[in-house]
């Protein structure tokens, strides 16, 4: 019977992979047409957008360089951040706030600020019990449409960069921002939004409900604005839970059809991203290299995790406790050890970071697979992120592999300077070292903190398993993931205060890079590919690129896993 569920969970999951591509597909193909300005499906809208754009005062043809872009950028997101700083430290003075929450304490409060603006959604709170209606409402779902748009608007000033024959411009960022918002993230969540509301996702602003459980306790259940909620915490690749435990409480995720839909609309945007290049571009066969080169890399990330689950703990199979449902501990009833497994995989490579289960129970190995997913961020990885960040592998592989034949680096008929191959090393330099340098902060204050962990209550682990928690919390940060270790305590100045620099560094220092190569491209003149140019769509260079992730990303990281989830392996195998 357990082999009969397991391969019914297997058929659950090709089920989502295969709707998955379908839905990107066709919505890439639409995406295309919002960005080229061509006639698509809501072009009804477009009064209404005018209107918004000339309130603003916005000359939406306006053609913006990448000084430009990146000043609108930054101008508005320092606006977003103050906006939802002062309303988490005054919402026990707002309306929407039925079980009285008291304002956040301030470090807490600008953690959860900058995390939501940044896409992270790292939580240092629970949903329930942090945030009120109004919070939920102004502040996160807010900052989870607009961290989206921005996100796309960028992925979309990069294609741009390369499309552009010297001009220079990218684009005008609050038309590609606005058309973000109105033509894909707000009709799609309508629809998700409808689909949870029938299966029995709470749509309330009612306060505690109170209610007589099976065992005859009465207890008072959380409910409030969950189905508005949770599209947009995962179509906008945010992952920030109405509830603390997330998509394994039965209120975001009633049941098998729920999870599907969560599952398609983590995957749907950065999926439907890779297709839309081709599309944007006219550039097929590059689009087809790249989602071959994520959608491998997704496996490679994904299978390893559900493998290691399946198996289950061997430390209870030594105990002789029957283990055949595989490692449950942490894990939803609901959804067995292959489902919780397969959407952990879902949800580091793609930083959305939503959970069905907790990441601080997996076994070991699948540590290894969850770091270097999120370290990684380029296996589809969040809206117009994943592209900007697989943008920089692509410019240090056409690098290395022009240098081994002799040839000028360029992509699409565009020299690839210095200073674009200086800058795309940065971004791939900066996540390892400001990460293993936070995490080493942590854990030489952890070692030398007069009384220790017992003073700090930090963490429900020590040794190998204990680091592995520090290490993800900052990589996570830095990835815009914001899944956690629930062994970790972090509701404390230290946690607050030292993710802030880590998540808006990881989030706008790559975006940033990205924008200035972009924009350096678009400045730079037309080449028409020769005969012995290199072909970055090729089968060959797909392989190439591939290579040039993994090496790159497992050697930053190879140390910090040895003295971490592979340390903790090895330590576990001794005492079998």
């Amino acid at each position: 019977m357990i082999n009969t569920f397991i391969m019914n969970e297997w058929t659950v999951i090709i089920l989502i992979l295969a709707l998955s591509v379908l839905l990107a597909w066709y919505t890439g193909k639409y995406m295309a047409k919002v960005y080229r300005g061509k006639h698509s499906l809501l072009d009804r809208i477009a009064p209404l957008e005018n209107l918004i754009l000339r309130f603003c005062k916005i000359d939406a043809s306006r053609q913006m360089n990448w000084k430009e872009w990146l000043t609108a950028f930054f101008t508005i997101h320092i606006f977003w951040l103050l906006w939802g700083f002062v309303i988490l430290m005054n919402q026990h003075l707002l309306p929407l706030n039925p079980a009285r929450i008291p304002a956040m304490e301030w470090t807490l409060a600008l953690n959860t600020a900058v995390s939501f603006l940044t896409s992270t959604n790292l939580q240092h709170y629970s949903g329930e019990t942090g945030a009120s209606y109004f919070a939920q409402i102004m502040v996160m779902m807010f900052l989870q449409f607009v961290s989206a748009a921005a996100s796309l608007a960028a992925g979309i000033a990069v294609l741009r960069g390369i499309k552009e024959r010297s001009t220079g411009y990218l684009g005008n960022f609050y038309k590609d921002f606005l058309l973000s918002m109105t033509r894909i993230l707000l009709p799609v969540c309508f629809i998700t939004s409808v689909i949870f509301l029938l299966r029995g996702v709470p749509m309330t602003f009612k306060g505690l409900d109170t209610i007589v459980s099976l065992q005859g306790d009465t207890v008072q259940v959380a409910r409030g604005p969950v189905a508005a909620f949770l599209s947009i915490k995962e179509l906008g690749s945010n992952g920030g839970g109405f509830f603390g435990t997330n998509d394994a409480h039965p209120f975001e995720n009633p049941d098998t059809c729920t999870f599907i839909v969560h599952s398609i609309i983590v995957f749907l945007l950065p999926m439907a991203f890779v297709f839309m290049i081709g599309f944007f571009l006219e550039q097929r066969k590059f689009s087809r290299m790249i989602f071959m080169v994520m959608f491998i890399g997704f496996l490679i990330i994904t299978l390893p995790i559900i493998q290691q689950e399946i198996k289950g703990n061997p430390a209870l199979t030594n105990m002789g406790i029957l283990n055949k449902a595989g490692n449950m501990e942490g894990k939803e009833q609901r959804f067995g050890a292959v489902l919780t497994a397969f959407y952990c995989g879902v949800n580091v490579v793609i930083p959305a970071g939503t959970t069905a289960g907790m990441h601080d129970s997996f076994m070991p190995l699948s540590d290894v697979f969850m770091l270097i997913g999120m370290q990684t961020d380029a296996f589809f990885g969040g809206l117009g992120t994943g592209w900007i960040n697989m943008f920089i592998f692509v410019i240090i592989a056409i690098f290395i592999s022009t240098l081994m034949i002799g040839r000028t680096p360029e992509l699409m008929g565009k020299k690839i300077s210095l200073t674009e191959i200086q800058l795309a090393t940065v971004i791939i330099l900066v996540q390892p070292l400001f990460c293993l340098c936070m995490a080493a902060i942590a854990a030489n204050v952890y070692i030398h903190y007069p009384g220790g962990n017992i003073a700090l209550a930090w963490l429900s682990n020590s040794k190998a398993h204990g680091f592995t928690t520090m290490l993800y919390e900052y990589i996570s940060a830095f990835a815009g993931n914001g899944s956690e270790f629930a062994g970790l305590g972090n509701n404390t100045a230290f946690w607050n205060l030292t993710a802030i620099p880590v998540m808006l560094v990881g989030r706008f220092i790559p975006m940033a890079g990205a924008i200035i190569i972009a924009g350096n491209l678009a400045s730079s003149k037309y080449t028409p590919p020769s005969y012995g140019t290199l072909k970055a769509d090729s089968v060959s260079f797909a392989v190439f690129l591939f290579f040039v992730i993994i090496v790159v990303q497992v050697l930053c990281l190879f140390p910090s896993l040895t003295l971490g989830p592979i340390g903790e392996y090895v330590q576990l195998s001794l005492n079998q």
